[in-house]
């Protein structure tokens, strides 16, 4: 059976976490991660360094993030050992448009036998600044007091550098900005999955 890294991506609040549970729970031999699992780490990274809690600010991009991504993707490789699939939660904010790391990654999973797909979340902006305003969690604090700033550098684009002609579940689109899209969006990505039950 093939194997696959999944990463389910999008900006903050545009339901990655949701998306991410309901497709682990359907779907058969999978492995779920989730990056937010490691923020009582970097919170504590924060405490000791006397920085006050911003996951926007100069010192998380410099001292925690990047050890972030590193973590989860060797728990992920880690886990691709065992199981056929392997599914990240995370943003993946440079990452997923930065094409060497991109080629790099694919390079690396093919010493698994395995394949790429990132399922990208399409939302409106308006219905992520809500979502956000909803979950009221300390991660957002300065992106919601700093909206007009945060959003204008949050790119909602599809990242279509990840398309492989030659691989139809290199990218697959999960449409959430109502709930009748997000039923008939995730139906098309389980019917790619349908082939792992």
């Amino acid at each position: 059976m093939e194997k696959r890294m999944i990463f389910v991506t999008s900006p903050p609040a545009c339901g990655k976490t949701k998306l991410s549970k309901r497709l682990a729970t359907e779907i058969k031999h999978i492995v779920y991660l989730d990056k937010d699992t490691l923020i009582p780490l970097s919170k504590q990274i924060f405490a000791v360094a006397n920085e006050p809690y911003n996951r926007s600010s100069e010192f998380f991009q410099k001292q925690v993030r990047d050890y972030e991504y590193d973590v989860i993707m060797d728990l992920a490789f880690e886990a691709l050992k065992y199981e056929n699939l392997v599914m990240v939660n995370a943003p993946f904010t440079q990452e997923i448009r930065d094409n060497e790391y991109i080629a790099k990654l694919r390079e690396k999973l093919k010493d698994y036998d395995a394949k790429l797909t990132v399922i990208w979340i399409v939302t409106d902006p308006e219905v992520c600044h809500q979502r956000m305003i909803k979950r009221n969690s300390d991660r957002d604090v300065w992106k919601l007091e700093n909206w007009d700033e945060y959003i204008s550098k949050v790119n909602f684009k599809v990242p279509e550098n990840l398309r492989d002609p030659d691989d139809e579940g290199s990218l697959l689109l999960h449409y959430n900005s109502t709930d009748e899209l997000t039923e008939s969006s995730f139906k098309e990505i389980m019917e790619f999955f349908e082939k792992y039950d």
